[in-house]
């Protein structure tokens, strides 16, 4: 009896689709809403004991905040902060259950090298890109950080939305006033991914096609 021949998929999945386009008003609400609450106080350690940082007591201009004062931007933020968790766990749960991962997340073992290649590439060092699948080693590293990056910015925030209840999870994170140093900064680097995301997307705009169409399906 002959073996089952695979069956076809596309390279972007409906599901992944879906969720990925979803996370893109979401994370602008979210960062908007932060902002309008970090507004509120804009440093970082206790009141005793400001950490001295170049942007204390900065604020962000008004088009980029969401809501009116600090109510309203937690509100925002929390209610958005959920609909982010759930996305993430739907994204997560697909990508495991379904195989996706394999093709998806990084492997130091199967990508570390190409993606060392793939950067050589990218700085005309070598004039040889290695090979591709759905991805590249580098793509996979840096969509892997991406979502660890989410990860500490959802541990972080769930430290600073029940600082008492879930004290015991911020012990890692210095507490407190080390879970805002986290969350913060976190936010900045996912801000740094999406824009060299951008710039990579531009680079090779059949992905972002299929993003859109989930492209043409292949075993």
């Amino acid at each position: 009896m002959l073996p089952a021949m695979p069956k076809p998929r596309r390279p972007q999945p409906l599901l992944i689709r879906l969720t990925h386009w979803l996370n893109i008003p979401v994370l602008l609400l979210m960062a908007m809403s932060g902002l309008q609450i970090f507004v509120a106080y804009p440093h970082f350690g206790p009141m005793a004991a400001q950490y001295d940082l170049p942007f204390d007591g900065w604020a962000p201009p008004a088009w980029a905040l969401s809501g009116h004062g600090l109510a309203a931007g937690r509100g925002i933020h929390f209610l958005f902060a959920w609909v982010l968790v759930i996305n993430g766990l739907v994204y997560l749960a697909y990508t495991i259950g379904s195989g996706e991962y394999k093709r998806r997340y990084f492997w130091p073992p199967r990508d570390t090298k190409p993606m060392i290649h793939q950067i050589l590439y990218y700085l005309r060092i070598t004039r040889t890109p290695p090979p591709v699948d759905l991805y590249n080693g580098l793509q996979r590293q840096a969509y892997t950080a991406a979502l660890l990056l989410g990860a500490l910015v959802v541990w972080s925030g769930l430290v600073m939305y029940k600082p008492v209840q879930l004290h015991w999870l911020g012990l890692p994170l210095g507490g407190y006033d080390g879970a805002r140093v986290f969350h913060f900064f976190g936010l900045i680097a996912l801000v740094l991914f999406v824009i060299g995301h951008v710039i990579m997307v531009a680079a090779h705009p059949k992905s972002f096609v299929e993003m859109i169409t989930g492209g043409k399906p292949h075993e």
